[in-house]
């Protein structure tokens, strides 16, 4: 059995946060940071398990034992149980899936910070999919959950316009039309958002579903317009709806009020990366602030 490697993008949500996990559509965008899986056999039983992060540092390492196919944690962390978690979620779907009797070293590498949010576990996911040969949404709902649009970025080489339809994911690739590129940017908040509590916040909402045609709307002229103005004041329309329908400030009003250009909340709202408009000037004034991390749109954009 030889080596085998996998890679999966990272993923930016432009629009649709929240609101894409009951249906309406959302723009997310792949990166060109990821996610890379190496399995080399070895012929020592079971399963032994090295993380690296973006600077080759082992960030988590454990083991996992397979007796009679049914594997075994050793470790007794978070981490270990949540990779046990996703491969006896992928034995479930795939039931030849690691059933050698020979066993594996595993090593994930990162491109990317892991408090960037580019998607640490959707790119897991998708590479580990790719290799027990099974459906990676079916295995993304079997262990994490969500609207799989990331799983759909980590799969894509471009935007894509992103739907849950009855639970079926129906993507499609689109073109980003924005000649104004340069003038767009990411900067990242100096810490990790967890999306759960803003879907907490979102789930106890009540929501119009008049909101996802205004959502879908948006989508649609985002993908045609090509003035900056216009962009700038549809992202800004997003973000007060979003604003209103989770009961939280837009990060510009809570953070940055004044600022004069367009600033658009990422996926979860309050941390990892915000989505700006503006020219030199402007990622000056967030450096002025300590945000250091600025990434320019055609940097971040597979």
């Amino acid at each position: 059995m030889l080596k085998q490697t996998f890679y999966s993008n990272g993923k930016l949500l432009l629009t649709g946060e929240y609101v894409v996990l009951d249906g309406a559509s959302a723009i997310a965008i792949p990166t060109k940071y990821g996610q890379s899986l190496e399995i080399v056999p070895s012929e020592k039983a079971g399963i032994h398990w090295k993380s690296l992060d973006e600077n080759d540092a082992v960030w988590f390492e454990g083991n996992f034992t397979s007796e009679k196919g049914q594997l075994k944690q050793l470790d007794k962390d978070k981490t270990s149980k949540i990779l046990h978690n996703i491969l006896l979620s992928a034995q479930q779907l795939n039931p030849n899936f690691l059933q050698e009797a020979n066993g594996w070293n595993l090593t994930t590498r990162l491109d990317f910070p892991r408090n960037w949010g580019l998607g640490t576990s959707s790119t897991l996911i998708n590479n580990i999919a790719q290799w027990a040969q099974v459906d990676a949404f079916v295995l993304l709902r079997k262990s994490f959950g969500g609207s799989g649009y990331d799983i759909a970025a980590a799969q894509s080489d471009g935007p894509i316009l992103y739907r849950l339809q009855d639970g079926i994911p129906i993507i499609k690739r689109v073109t980003s039309p924005w000649d104004f590129k340069d003038q767009l940017f990411f900067v990242h908040l100096n810490r990790k958002q967890d999306s759960k509590e803003g879907i907490v916040r979102y789930k106890n909402a009540s929501v119009d579903t008049k909101m996802f045609t205004e959502i879908d709307d948006i989508n649609k002229k985002l993908l045609v317009y090509t003035a900056l103005s216009e962009f700038e004041a549809l992202l800004d329309q997003h973000e007060q709806l979003i604003s209103e329908l989770i009961q939280l400030p837009t990060i510009k009003k809570e953070r940055f009020s004044d600022y004069p250009r367009t600033i658009k909340s990422l996926g979860a709202w309050g941390g990892d990366f915000v989505l700006a408009t503006g020219g030199e000037a402007e990622k000056d004034y967030f450096r002025d602030k300590g945000y250091s991390t600025i990434i320019d749109f055609r940097t971040m954009l597979k």
